[in-house]
């Protein structure tokens, strides 16, 4: 099984998006990361997903650190004990799951490496839920085509991200879809916003009632903010239509929300 993401997997050229900082890249069965050393979070990672041949699983593997890249490099699980932050997959444990079942299993268990993990606030409402279920939905829109998409996910590192535990929390954090519309590149960018449950000095607050809020917003938006060249993806974007300005974000709160 070949390691990495792979740029020709949707038939049309797809570069991996490029961050402005150095990054150290790590390949994985069927995904990549960008690791930003000095953040000790990922800038970017990409995954490649078969949703034809895609097996549902369950759940083998532990969190560990990965040995290519320097332990203090790496937000490791003294950032996740005894306090309400869980460890986010980037790369959902599911997404590399598909074709032989070996394969698939060895794919699965290398997301669960601390450099594909990000801290977000524990418990769960309608907004994250939506979150984590984007890329279900984009998968059953592409279906019509060839069912393969390519997800592109990482927090944004801001530089006034609150200090917590020798890290600084991510507030927000981006998503980008990418499939085939015929023999044409199309694109959709999201964002997690997860400020209200993140303190500037304690690290974390109560979460209030919907304090999780997912915006589709336009992918350009989302290249200036976390500071990546995304490459094609701008203007294949679904959510700004050809010629006409740019539009706002515009939160979901349910995937019927979602432009495609």
């Amino acid at each position: 099984m070949s390691d990495g993401y792979d740029p020709d997997f949707l038939g049309i050229p797809l570069p991996l998006p490029s961050p402005a900082q150095p990054t150290t890249r790590l390949d994985y069965p069927r995904f990549s990361v960008l690791l930003d050393e000095q953040r000790r979070f990922a800038a970017v990672t990409a995954v490649v997903i078969d949703g034809a041949s895609l097996l549902d699983l369950p759940r083998t593997g532990e969190w560990r650190l990965d040995s290519r890249a320097p332990a203090e490099a790496q937000a490791g699980p003294e950032v996740y004990s005894r306090n309400d932050l869980d460890r986010g997959h980037l790369v959902r444990r599911r997404d590399p799951g598909w074709g032989a079942t070996d394969e698939a299993r060895e794919a699965t268990e290398a997301t669960f490496f601390y450099t594909n993990a990000a801290p977000q606030a524990a418990g769960f409402n309608q907004s994250k839920e939506l979150w984590l279920g984007l890329e279900d939905h984009v998968l059953a829109y592409a279906e019509a085509t060839d069912q393969r998409i390519a997800v592109f996910t990482a927090p944004v590192l801001a530089g006034d991200d609150p200090p917590y535990r020798g890290i600084r929390v991510p507030l927000r954090f981006w998503k980008i879809a990418a499939w085939r519309q015929g023999d044409t590149l199309a694109s959709a960018g999201f964002v997690l916003d997860q400020s209200e449950l993140v303190g500037t000095r304690q690290g974390l607050v109560v979460p209030p009632l919907g304090a999780f809020r997912t915006f589709q917003v336009p992918i350009a938006d989302i290249a200036a903010e976390a500071g990546v060249d995304v490459g094609p993806l701008v203007d294949a974007d679904t959510f700004v239509r050809r010629g006409l300005r740019p539009v706002a974000a515009r939160e979901l709160r349910s995937a019927d929300d979602i432009v495609l």
